[in-house]
């Protein structure tokens, strides 16, 4: 099957530090009606928009016709500011889903994060409720979340034998909660998913097919 042609478009996001770089890709053909922000992992540990997990996530739904942004974190490529602790990353993410907002107000928001974009993407959740949200490796035990469920369709993939995220500290966390996600764990699937993008791209056609 053919990919579907996409249109891409580098741009510059006020943010609360200071400019924010991020790349918008979307179909050529109409007007976008299925948008998907993406957050990207850990800034101090080499995390940019440009993570191939992060690519993963935005080529799965660029597949399936939805514009995504990606974007870097402050002090992160070409964006302003310096490190901020998990707060600035979470209002960083805020500045990008009001963007998306202000350009698109009629479209339908996915908001995603892998690792430590996981966790900033439950944050930013509490705050901007998406119609969907889908973390990956979120480092639930790294970065405080909130306490609730997000009110929304919730996918959570994680490897079984990731060293960085491990998976029995996620499923304590899921413990806690009210709501479950649908959830994928993946045997033998460590924290970058080497050999296992397909099986990641997989599951988020799955589930944004609602199967």
């Amino acid at each position: 099957m053919s990919l579907p042609p996409l249109r891409a478009e580098a741009l510059q996001i006020a943010g609360p530090a200071g400019v924010l770089e991020a790349l918008l890709e979307q179909p050529e053909d109409g007007n976008p009606q299925e948008i998907a922000v993406v957050c990207h992992p850990h800034p101090q540990h080499g995390g940019t928009m440009h993570n191939k997990v992060v690519h993963t996530l935005a080529r799965a739904l660029q597949d399936l016709g939805f514009t995504t942004v990606r974007f870097n974190y402050r002090g992160v490529g070409a964006s302003a500011g310096s490190y901020g602790e998990g707060v600035g990353e979470t209002d960083d993410a805020l500045a990008v889903i009001s963007e998306v907002h202000r350009r698109w107000p009629d479209a339908t928001l996915t908001l995603c994060g892998f690792s430590f974009g996981g966790s900033v993407a439950l944050r930013a959740s509490a705050l901007q409720a998406p119609q969907r949200l889908i973390t990956v490796a979120p480092a639930v035990d790294r970065l405080t979340v909130p306490a609730s469920a997000p009110r929304c369709a919730w996918l959570l993939v994680q490897g079984e034998a990731d060293d960085v995220v491990e998976a029995q500290r996620v499923r304590a966390w899921l413990r806690t909660l009210s709501v479950q996600p649908h959830t994928v764990f993946l045997p033998g699937v460590g924290h970058f998913f080497h050999g296992a993008l397909p099986q990641l791209k997989a599951a988020v056609e799955d589930f944004i097919a609602g199967r």
